[in-house]
């Protein structure tokens, strides 16, 4: 059996998409479902691929970021498809995923996002098409879950490993309330 390497991957979790998410990775790709009740299959991607071992200094410095983001509230609603075939569901509003994203890129110009291969394009995975996968099919096994009314209140560190995807740390963002209430 041939492994790829391990890499680790900064997140926003969605956990009201986390059962569909979680079952399209069992169907697809058992050996990559984590067995770690932390980690979240259904994310937001902040920031890949991300070092593959950051220090101390690197992880304050995320530290950092997180807790000067203010968690904030977003809808996932219209599923769609990148010309790579991968069906998502993309945030709105999508620019405070992406002003989090510029943000980690600068505290780590070494990371360029999706290492520079695509654009910042902030979205939840939700399949990939084939002949028998497509967005209207997709759609169709969302009933219900769409539109998600959600809330990014953390970051997370996951590792990604064939065998090993686990959480390897997470960060809270900031309440606006007791931002007021330090300033105040």
């Amino acid at each position: 059996m041939t492994t790829t390497p391990g890499h680790s991957v900064l997140v926003v979790p969605v956990p009201g998409l986390e059962p569909f998410v979680r079952s399209r990775w069992e169907h697809y790709e058992p050996g990559w479902v984590s067995r770690d009740p932390a980690f979240t299959h259904a994310h937001i991607t902040a920031l890949a691929p991300y070092l593959p071992e950051p220090t101390a200094a690197d992880l304050d410095r995320v530290a950092a970021i997180a807790e000067s983001t203010v968690a904030f509230d977003y809808v996932l609603a219209d599923v769609e498809e990148f010309p790579n075939g991968c069906i998502h569901v993309p945030p709105r509003p999508a620019a405070p995923f992406v002003a989090l994203t510029e943000a980690l890129w600068r505290a780590f110009p070494q990371c360029p996002p999706y290492a520079g291969e695509y654009g910042v394009a902030p979205h939840v995975t939700l399949d990939q098409r084939s002949d028998t996968v497509s967005v209207s099919t997709t759609r169709a096994l969302l009933d219900g879950l769409l539109p998600a009314r959600c809330r990014a209140d953390r970051l997370e560190l996951h590792w990604y490993e064939e065998g090993a995807c686990r959480m390897l740390a997470d960060w809270k963002f900031a309440d606006r309330a007791h931002l007021v209430e330090v300033s105040g």
